[in-house]
């Protein structure tokens, strides 16, 4: 796990894989819907890669998902539903 990474950073990011894989998503869908090449969304997966408040929220946006639920799922490691 890189220095910059935490337990919350690993939930957080759990929690958009989850969301992604429930709305039928591959990572090169979400890399288009956010205009980035597919390698952004894998190192971002694979912690490999930190993700900004602003590309959070467009990935938010390219999964048809709410930030607070996202955030919601992070804290309670629970289900987006």
């Amino acid at each position: 796990m890189p220095a910059w990474s935490s337990s919350v950073h690993e939930g957080l990011i759990s929690a958009l894989v989850r969301a992604r894989k429930q709305a039928g998503l591959t990572q090169r869908d979400v890399a288009a819907r956010m205009n980035k090449p597919p390698s952004f969304v894998g190192k971002v997966e694979k912690i490999e890669r930190n993700l900004s408040v602003s590309e959070f929220v467009a990935w938010c946006d390219a999964i048809k998902a709410e930030p607070h639920a996202i955030l919601a799922a992070t804290r309670s490691n629970g289900s987006l539903s």
